[in-house]
């Protein structure tokens, strides 16, 4: 089935988030995503073709999307995702599965990825503070995905990890 348009899907399609650490360059951006785009054109459950998507940003986030209207994604199905992008970490030299990152964009616009102790370190540093863009990795439909994956820290869950609760 061929890939669905990202934009077009619904806010009720089921998201799930990467972060690259570290940034991928051209090279490794594009041999990651030429093979997830060739998963998803043949990302079945339990042999019904899943109507997916997936948005590539900040040579960091990998969002991949299903629209769960047409047809959920299963466990198995997710599995192969999950193998799949864990495959690809050696051939691209990053780190796209990975657990417990938390991303900001500091005020110079480079994107970080720390530890939640690193985070509140920077933030009681002065480093990070209530307006710092930070990405919401927990996101689990687009209609959140839209909303806050991108937002400033003093409207997130990150505000919880600053000394000041933002």
């Amino acid at each position: 089935m061929p890939i669905t348009k990202f934009d077009a899907l619904p806010d009720s399609a089921r998201v799930w988030v990467y972060g690259s650490e570290p940034a991928l360059g051209s090279k490794p951006s594009e041999e990651m995503l030429s093979e997830v785009d060739s998963f998803l054109g043949g990302w079945k459950a339990h042999g019904v073709p899943l109507h997916a998507a997936r948005d590539w940003s900040d040579d960091r986030f990998l969002t991949i999307a299903v629209d769960q209207e047409q047809e959920g994604a299963s466990g198995c199905s997710i599995d192969g995702l999950f193998r799949t992008l864990k495959a690809l970490e050696s051939r691209i030299g990053g780190q796209l599965v990975t657990s417990g990152l938390v991303y900001y964009r500091d005020r110079d616009g480079k994107i970080h990825a720390v530890s939640r102790d690193q985070f509140t370190r920077s933030s009681e540093a002065g480093e990070i503070d209530k307006d710092t863009e930070v990405f919401d990795m927990s996101v689990t439909n687009l209609g959140e995905w839209r909303s806050r994956f991108r937002s400033r820290a003093s409207n997130s869950w990150h505000a919880s990890l600053m000394p000041t609760g933002a």
